[in-house]
């Protein structure tokens, strides 16, 4: 295998369909396959078409026969909101399919993810009561959407996420996804997260360690550092370069989605990203987490 966008497609394809296996359904089986929906949407968001309508005009001239069969707009867009549940499904197959889902050290963090902008917009949108308005420090700009919690490897891979208002505390936040999936933290023992001081709490730190998780994060000024803390600014840097790649390659700010539409949308972006690093993972690539060899 090599890094080509064919090739990533192809071997993407053939590890959802055996994962899946076969599908017992009631009624006429979908002319497109889950497995074949699975791998349109990687490529859509590889590629960077945010139009679905554009993308199913797109498919057939620049990647002729991968695709036999493809619904009309509304179709797709139907079917990828069915599938969010099995988006999810299929971003855990893949990153348990690496050597680097056993690493025991996870950064977390929280990103914006932008909704609508014009007063309009936040009145009339079915987001409201999810969405809200929130603060993004690093860009030092208000915002009206939700926020990405993303908890992932050093080398990017996703380990587990959820979406939130931007009022939701941080540290709740990071304690809902744990405590929904505990055998996350139960198969590592040793467990190290690294986080920013958005997490700084004495209660978080107890329920951590209560169940074997060591939370390593910057003290406040007027606080004794805490130790290792000198080590944490590079390797800080890596969550906001995997917020960038999901960003400035994978467009997460712009997925135009609304109620449902949204979550699935990043999803698809997180499937993408985390089908990139199991194929440079199983191919041996010198860079894990590159999109650049699948923009074509």
């Amino acid at each position: 295998m090599t890094t080509d966008l064919n090739t990533l497609l192809t071997a993407l394809y053939v590890k959802i369909d055996d994962w899946l296996g076969r599908v017992h359904r009631h009624g006429r089986p979908p002319k497109l396959s889950d497995a074949e929906l699975l791998t349109l949407a990687v490529a859509q968001a590889l590629l960077g078409v945010r139009s679905e309508a554009r993308w199913l005009r797109f498919v057939p001239r620049h990647l002729p026969g991968a695709f036999p069969y493809l619904p009309g707009q509304s179709g797709y867009n139907k079917r990828l909101k069915a599938a969010l549940l099995l988006i999810k499904r299929a971003i855990r197959a893949l990153a348990a399919d690496t050597d680097l889902w056993t690493d025991s050290l996870w950064i977390v963090d929280s990103t914006p993810v932008e909704c609508g902008r014009s007063r309009p917009t936040v009145k009339r949108s079915n987001l409201a009561g999810w969405a809200s308005y929130g603060y993004c420090a690093s860009h030092s700009r208000f915002f009206w959407g939700l926020r990405l919690h993303l908890v992932c490897t050093p080398a990017g891979l996703p380990v587990t996420w959820a979406l939130a208002s931007p009022k939701v505390d941080e540290r709740q936040v990071l304690t809902a996804i744990l405590d929904h999936d505990p055998h996350l933290i139960a198969d590592r023992p040793g467990l190290l997260i690294i986080a920013d001081k958005g997490y700084v709490s004495k209660e978080l730190d107890r329920w951590l360690a209560e169940r074997g998780v060591r939370l390593l994060r910057p003290s406040y000024r007027n606080r004794t550092p805490r130790p290792g803390e000198r080590l944490l600014k590079p390797v800080r840097q890596l969550i906001e370069s995997v917020n960038d790649t999901l960003k400035g390659q994978l467009d997460l700010e712009l997925h135009g989605g609304r109620i449902e539409g949204v979550a699935v949308r990043v999803a698809q972006r997180l499937l993408a990203m985390t089908a990139a690093i199991w194929h440079n993972r199983a191919t041996g690539q010198p860079t894990t987490r590159s999109l650049i060899a699948y923009d074509h």
